[in-house]
């Protein structure tokens, strides 16, 4: 499986956010590419980030492909994406993630269509 990641670490939130020892939130936009639509996958994304402390969205591409949009920690948002890597093992053939500061976008996380 093909994994690519494109950071900008630039990441500033206002003072109120974030705590002392506690890292600001990040936004990640996530591709995955392979047989990823009308396997569940979307369904299989959701349960997954309903698990953590994560914000955002999950939806099918024209071209094929899932985009996942979540906001949450470094480490949550990381543990999202390697459980759906792990679980959907079979059918993602490719993985590109972006990363950017959080703009606090979402209350909670969903399936769009």
């Amino acid at each position: 499986m093909q994994v690519s990641h494109a950071t900008h670490h630039e990441v500033s939130t206002p003072a109120a956010r974030v705590q002392p020892g506690e890292a600001a939130d990040v936004r990640k936009t996530v591709h995955f590419a392979g047989r990823v639509q009308g396997v569940g996958f979307r369904y299989t994304a959701r349960n997954i980030a309903q698990q953590y402390k994560v914000r955002g969205y999950v939806r099918n591409l024209p071209d094929g492909r899932v985009e996942l949009v979540m906001e949450g920690s470094e480490r949550e948002t990381n543990a999202v994406v390697d459980e759906i890597k792990r679980k959907m093992t079979g059918f993602v053939r490719n993985v590109n993630v972006q990363v950017a500061p959080a703009i606090d976008e979402f209350e909670d996380f969903e399936i769009r269509h």
